[in-house]
This record gives structure tokens, sequence and C-alpha cells, in this order.
């Protein structure tokens, strides 16, 4: 029979308080990771020098996604895109050009917000002249072809410059609807 002495039971009792003040302090690392849904916060994933081509169930492109650097975060399926250039295809010809800073595609690639010098471009083709807009915020809807902003934006076309607020924006058709205090000034080639 083993008889357990003082010494004995203070090594014991030491080394399961080290075992459960260890355990503790991994459980507090992992919460701090963790945001109020008990999702991770921190990413999943990331890219670099990304070009992907996103097609639809027909297997036809609808979008190409070129950046720099791409971070997912499972959390909301959330990507951060830096300088993305976004190329919205459509039944025309020519597709759309959308630059920025900085996007957000959340839940894949269902909803893309652009901040920071957001440019949209468009060539000329048979229905639409070339067709610049320059904002602060976009948010693009890449599946019906919408994009919208409720801030200044800026439309270019030749010999004629648009400022408003707000704009609707069809990418498929062309159609574009300025929200408000619409202004126009015809600027002659030179």
């Amino acid at each position: 029979m083993r008889v357990f002495t003082l010494k004995n039971t203070m090594i014991i009792l030491l080394l399961v308080l080290a075992a459960g003040l260890s355990s503790w302090s991994i459980l507090i690392s992992k919460k701090s990771h963790m945001s109020a849904s008990g999702k991770s916060t921190e990413p999943d994933a990331f890219m670099e020098n990304v070009v992907a081509t996103i097609i639809n169930k027909e297997g036809v492109r609808t979008l190409l996604i070129e950046s720099p650097r791409m971070v997912h975060y499972a959390e909301n399926d959330t990507t951060i895109i830096e300088s993305p250039h976004i190329t919205v295809y459509r039944d025309s010809p020519e597709p759309w050009h959308i630059n920025s800073d900085y996007a957000k595609a959340i839940q894949g690639s269902n909803k893309i917000f652009f901040w920071s010098n957001v440019v949209i471009h468009h060539p000329h083709d048979e229905a639409t002249p070339i067709t610049t807009f320059k904002t602060n915020s976009l948010t693009v809807f890449p599946q019906e072809k919408i994009a919208q902003t409720a801030d200044e934006v800026t439309l270019t076309q030749p010999e004629t410059v648009v400022h408003a607020i707000g704009m609707t924006a069809n990418l498929n058709d062309g159609e574009v609807k300025l929200l408000s205090q619409a202004r126009g000034e015809y600027v002659p080639s030179s």
C-alpha cells in the first residue's frame, strides 16, 4: 500500500492546478478570436495575385475578379479584395470594368461593395457610348447586373459630364438612373 505524503499531495495538486490554468489560458485565447455570434473573426484563407473567372449554371462567364490580394472570412462568407479590378460580363459584347482601392464580396460574389476611388468604365459598343462613372462607394449585384450608390457620382461620356447624387445602373442594358441633383455640362472635344 502506497502512502501519500504531504510532498506527493502538493506535487499532484500543483500539476492539476497547472493543467487547469493551461486549459483556461487556451480557452481564453480561442474566445478572443471569436465574435459575438460565436464565429471566428480570423481569416480562414487568403490568396495573392488572383485571377478568378465566375461562370453561371450554363457555363457562361459572368464575372472576372483580379486582385493582388484577397482575404476570406468564414463569418458571412465575406472576402476583402485589395485593389480590385472586376469585369462584369453582359449580353453585349463589351463588359463593364470596375476598379477601386478596396472591395468586399459578401456571400460568395452575390453582392460586392466597392469603396475609395471607385471607377466604373464601359467601352463603346453599338448600344452605349464610352461611359465612365466615378464615385466613393458602389454596391454591385453581379447576378442581377445592377450597380448602385447613394454618394456623389460623376458620369462622363463623349462631350458630356454629369454630376449627381446617387445612381442606379442596369449593367446589362446600360440604363442609368441618376437619383438627385443631376447637373450636366457640355464639354466639346478639342
